[in-house]
């Protein structure tokens, strides 16, 4: 799946964000609005993981909607 179609239709993934990144909370899921780089960023800051690692895992969470 394009991330093009994840941004268009955030709110409908946010459930599923939920269950991958609980820290997360839903003023952080606001203001990720659906951005890719937002999303990382967060998960950084949240759970403290490496770049690398955070891409790897929104990657491994985006093939999962396929």
């Amino acid at each position: 799946m394009d991330w093009n179609v994840i941004e268009g239709n955030w709110k409908q993934f946010v459930g599923t964000v939920k269950e991958n990144w609980a820290k997360l909370t839903d003023d952080d899921i606001a203001k990720i609005e659906g951005k890719r780089e937002r999303l990382e960023g967060f998960i950084q800051e949240k759970y403290g993981y490496a770049k690398d690692k955070v891409s790897a895992e929104v990657d491994e969470w985006l093939a999962s909607h396929k």
